[in-house]
């Protein structure tokens, strides 16, 4: 990081609206991200993604490195071009998958081995691949490979070793990152965002913001939360961090979608955050409307209702008239367009509480 990332234009408190430059374009905040885990965000084209008014979109190095394999990415002209997406995009590192896949992996201080899924295969990721993977699907924006810790591990042991393993895994992510964008002018170089871990060991967590704050990195990435805590114990760490962020760089809280940790977030510091939750939920026809609530569409009680998902939501779907009754009959049906609307009216959901807090 030769300057600083990250403008603020105006503030409240711990919350903050601002902006960053990426080579895709320049980034609004706060805003919400959603997650084109194989280089499509679930059912919805770049368009409508597009329309929801979010700033950057995020993919999965760890997916796309097993199929198609960044190889295929790089001949088919990168992932911009192979997903034909305009909007910036943001790659995670494959660490998450250390986690949540952990029955099929094997950490050493090398890197995790992991079992393919599909075929059994061993596939392997280290520091420097996950780099080298992320600079040749032509991210705009990457991850450092981190050591996720499970809160169903010996906390203090495995917290522990994950937090110092992440830090030492940090400083070989950032060695590749520099030789590989070496020599790139300061505009077409990607953006570094390094990962803060430590559980709920307040401690541990100053600690490694300390460490990574201190590093040349672009940006400042919290892992590890939402991943079995309660509620309370993420709001309690989000407001211990809150106030030990630097200003200069661009916030991202990994994995959090639901609106009500989306506000707890963005008015505790966060500029980013990305979650599978708006899609998902779409998917099963259940729809966020005002006041946080959720509205389950595929129940019977609206296959006669005129109204659309929320009179008051200026989504496509909702401006273009679906009615819940519509959406009912399709969920009954299973027909995918039904969830592919409802999606689109819950990401723009998430996007409007952020341009609120703009």
């Amino acid at each position: 990081m030769s300057k600083p990332v990250f403008e603020t234009k105006h503030s409240a408190g711990l919350s903050r609206a601002g902006s960053f430059k990426t080579r895709a374009g320049v980034v609004l905040t706060p805003t919400f991200m959603p997650d084109g885990t194989r280089g499509a965000v679930k059912t919805l084209t770049p368009e409508q993604v597009a329309s929801t008014g979010v700033e950057v979109v995020l993919a999965n190095t760890y997916h796309l490195h097993l199929a198609p394999g960044e190889g295929v990415i790089q001949k088919l002209g990168g992932i911009h071009e192979f997903s034909r997406q305009k909007l910036p995009i943001l790659t995670d590192s494959g660490g998450f998958q250390v986690f949540s896949l952990a029955k099929i992996n094997k950490i050493s201080e090398e890197g995790v081995t992991f079992h393919d899924p599909r075929n059994g295969d061993k596939a392997f990721l280290s520091p420097e691949k996950s780099i080298q993977i992320q600079f040749a699907l032509g991210a705009d924006m990457m991850v450092a490979f981190d050591d996720v810790v499970s809160l169903d591990d010996d906390k203090r042991h495995r917290t522990l070793e994950a937090f110092e393993r992440t830090h030492r895994w940090l400083e070989r992510s950032l060695a590749e990152f520099q030789r590989l964008s070496k020599g790139m002018p300061e505009a077409k170089r990607p953006l570094l965002f390094g990962v803060v871990q430590g559980g709920l060991d307040k401690d541990l967590r100053k600690r490694s913001l300390e460490i990574i704050q201190s590093l040349p990195v672009d940006g400042i990435a919290i892992g590890g939360l939402s991943v079995g805590e309660s509620r309370e114990e993420m709001h309690d760490m989000l407001n211990y961090l809150g106030p030990l962020y630097a200003d200069d760089r661009p916030r991202f809280l990994l994995g959090v979608g639901d609106p009500r940790d989306l506000r707890y977030a963005i008015e505790h510091g966060i500029d980013i955050l990305d979650c599978v939750i708006p899609t998902r939920n779409g998917r099963h026809g259940n729809a966020w409307v005002k006041g946080d609530k959720k509205m389950n569409l595929t129940n019977a009680k609206f296959i006669e209702d005129p109204k659309v998902i929320d009179p008051g939501c200026d989504c496509t779907t909702c401006l273009s008239g679906y009615s819940r009754g519509f959406l009912c009959h399709q969920f009954k049906v299973k027909e995918p367009l039904a969830g592919a609307l409802v999606s689109i009216h819950n990401i723009r959901y998430l996007q409007r509480i952020c341009e609120e807090y703009r």
